[in-house]
């Protein structure tokens, strides 16, 4: 339903009296700046409003503002920076991003290098739900794993296994965990090492157990962000990175770790099936979608078993 003349009012209003307190904070913390301040480089570990963490290569963190004509960072996001008398920082600039996460086309974090799928035996995994955020990697560009956690839950681990083979064979690093038992998790805190990680997964699948293994000491952790940006408890609904002792830094937001497929265009879906994606040149017609067309490359390494049926059966309940 396209907006009324006072709806488009009401909006342009919100948004120019935003882009007047960011101009109005940039320019006070500018004011205070050395005249001979160098510049630093930095990463942006939160963002709340118009303000943001910044954190130099010394570890030290600074609450910061933007200058006005640079746009907003997000968490991940590296950054130059001019530190104030007060011990604040401005943004003087945002080098460019390697890569981008978005959800509904807001940008949440930046600069992210893995992505995390976690799955579980209970709630049991579902294949499908597994290929929708891989279609999503795939979109996004960005690499992505498996963790299939619980597997003290299992009867069978040989079954477990075999059921995730075809991932591999599609060279998805797989790894099969019990937070609970401590199972394996010192060979996945070596793949964090030196990476910024992302954790997605539905509800129950033991993402916050997961989390807390890796950083025990969380909970000071949000804590201390807390008390740098005044964030109080709502600190803990953005989008904020923390080094992991072990090594790497994970990129945590309550809302991204339930992170669900949007609304993909066909050709997307398609581009998100790699193995599809390989094929289609291959394939009698261009916009061959891999159905009922003749000579389908897609199908007929389906029905010569190079291709895995539920990953095929997956593509037909998610296309539109």
């Amino acid at each position: 339903m396209p907006l009324t003349r006072k709806q488009k009012w009401r909006i342009d209003k919100v948004q120019s009296e935003k882009i007047a307190r960011a101009g109005k904070a940039a320019s006070k913390v500018e004011s205070q700046l050395d005249k001979d301040e160098i510049e630093h480089s930095g990463k942006v570990i939160t963002r709340y409003g118009q303000r943001q963490l910044v954190e130099n290569e010394q570890g030290r963190v600074f609450q910061s503002v933007s200058r006005q004509n640079i746009g907003l960072s997000v968490a991940g996001d590296r950054v130059l920076f001019q530190k104030t008398k007060h011990n604040e920082a401005i943004v003087t600039a945002i080098y460019p991003r390697d890569s981008e996460l978005k959800r509904q086309g807001k940008l949440i974090a930046a600069n992210i290098d893995q992505l995390w799928i976690v799955v579980a035996l209970e709630p049991h995994y579902e294949f499908e739900l597994i290929d929708r955020y891989l279609i999503m990697a795939e979109n996004s560009k960005l690499p992505i794993g498996i963790i299939v956690n619980k597997i003290e839950l299992s009867s069978d681990e040989k079954s477990t296994t075999k059921d995730f083979m075809h991932y591999k064979s599609l060279d998805y690093d797989v790894h099969f965990v019990s937070v609970k038992n401590q199972t394996n998790l010192d060979t996945f805190k070596e793949k964090l090492v030196n990476k910024s990680h992302i954790f997605l997964g539905q509800s129950g699948v033991g993402k916050s157990s997961l989390i807390n293994s890796l950083i025990p000491d969380l909970e000071l952790r949000v804590s201390e962000i807390s008390n740098k940006s005044k964030l109080g408890k709502h600190t803990t609904t953005n989008t904020t990175i923390y080094h992991i002792p072990s090594g790497g830094d994970l990129i945590d937001s309550p809302g991204v770790r339930e992170f669900q497929l949007e609304n993909l265009t066909e050709l997307e879906i398609k581009n998100g099936f790699k193995e599809f994606k390989a094929l289609s040149s291959e394939c009698r017609f261009r916009d061959c979608k891999h159905i009922n067309e003749p000579n389908c490359a897609v199908k007929d390494s389906l029905d010569q078993g190079k291709i895995s049926n539920s990953r095929y059966q997956s593509y037909l309940n998610i296309l539109p």
